[in-house]
């Protein structure tokens, strides 16, 4: 993420229209790349399920993706919710209750009900036919196959969708009018803000750990804190209008603050993890010391970073290319179809005679560069391209 000012466009590539929005649409394919490529680390290495993994034992590869999937724990999918609510309030003003309802059940349920019952029994198969070595049909597999309600990577479509339709409820027996413009959080009120939603979300892992899924919508309930609070956010930003508020010295500190968490913090915490010959569990939850240690580095990670990101972005990331245009427009089935094509890869290079480490470095790219292909392709077809 640069710090400078953008520079000037070359002659071979064009610019779309400055737009105080671009930096948003800019951050949405970060964190979409982010999202592949966070489950091709599980993939390989790092803690964490998916339908297929083929993890490395070196140490010196695990460690690094395990910090890779923490810090982006921490913040990539509140951020996913902030900048969803963000549209959130302005769609629902100008569609009007009924209009904005049908519109979310269209361009997210009906992904649901694709992923569940067609694209997930697809992915299962792909991995109990081709890295299990089941040899059975397709069909055949379908008749013994019981998880027909399975939102996989679309858990959060569904949380989206679903609190989407609270904040209609909200809205519409709400007697408060809301507030059209005020005045942007402090630095220490943003701190203050990610202290205690780290002792919150301790609480709540007393009960859900993180690691607890809620079936078969597959919400992490030990998380979920944070996606409730960074929807909100989202709403009270765009009302509020927030994001032109924040001086670019603020979201400089906020990188190095993030920064001091991933490169000081994080390792103290390992060290204690060491010391004390804890497992990964004991930081999940359950009301143990470990669990508010990691409750606070990863709220004030997230916070730390998501404001960052944003403040950065909104002075520095204000033009985009015409590929930078297409990636934006495609992200939503980057999103949908990236386990159909990473699995796919991955199962492909299951026999390469080279440490899982390795694939890593030439799996997660490919799935990178081929989800987008893949979306391309599909945004361009007629009724496809209303959904997704």
């Amino acid at each position: 993420m640069q710090l400078t000012d953008t520079p000037p466009a070359e002659n071979d590539v064009k610019y779309s229209a400055p737009s105080k929005l671009l930096y948003i649409d800019n951050l949405k394919i970060a964190l979409t790349i982010l999202v592949v490529l966070h489950h091709a680390f599980i993939t390989y290495g790092a803690p964490g399920g998916w339908y297929f993994t083929d993890k490395t034992t070196h140490g010196g590869a695990v460690i690094p993706m395990t910090i890779f999937v923490a810090v982006n724990q921490s913040f990539f999918m509140g951020f996913f919710f902030f900048i969803s609510a963000y549209f959130t309030a302005p769609s629902l003003q100008k569609k009007g209750a009924a209009r904005f309802v049908a519109d979310r059940l269209k361009r997210l349920g009906i992904p649901l009900l694709f992923y569940s019952f067609i694209l997930s029994p697809a992915l299962s198969y792909i991995v109990y036919r081709f890295a299990k070595g089941h040899q059975i049909t397709y069909l055949q597999y379908l008749g013994g196959f019981d998880g027909w309600i399975d939102f996989g990577v679309l858990w959060f479509v569904a949380a989206l969708l679903l609190f989407s339709l609270v904040f209609v409820l909200i809205s519409l027996t709400s007697k408060t009018k809301a507030p059209q413009s005020g005045k942007a959080p402090s630095a220490w009120g943003i701190i203050l803000f990610a202290a205690g939603l780290g002792m919150a979300s301790y609480i709540v892992r007393i009960v859900f750990p993180v690691g607890w899924v809620l079936k078969p919508v597959g919400f992490q309930l030990g998380h979920f804190l944070q996606y409730i609070a960074m929807f909100g956010m989202g709403i009270l930003a765009s009302r509020s209008n927030w994001l032109n508020g924040f001086e670019l010295k603020t979201g400089r500190l906020f990188a190095w603050l993030a920064v001091f968490m991933i490169l000081v913090v994080f390792p103290v915490m390992f060290l204690v993890k060491e010391s004390t010959h804890s497992d990964i569990e004991t930081f999940s939850g359950q009301g143990r010391w470990q669990s508010l240690m990691y409750a606070c580095w990863e709220q004030f990670t997230g916070i730390f970073i998501m404001a960052a990101l944003l403040i950065i972005a909104r002075h520095r990331l204000t033009r985009q290319s015409t590929i930078g245009k297409s990636m934006s427009r495609a992200a939503f089935g980057v999103y949908i179809f990236h386990p159909l094509v990473l699995i796919s890869l991955s199962v492909i290079a299951i026999n390469w005679p080279i440490d899982p480490g390795y694939k890593l470095l030439i799996v997660g790219p490919l799935a990178v560069a081929c989800s987008f292909l893949l979306s391309f392709i599909l945004v361009k077809i007629p009724g496809v391209n209303k959904i997704i």
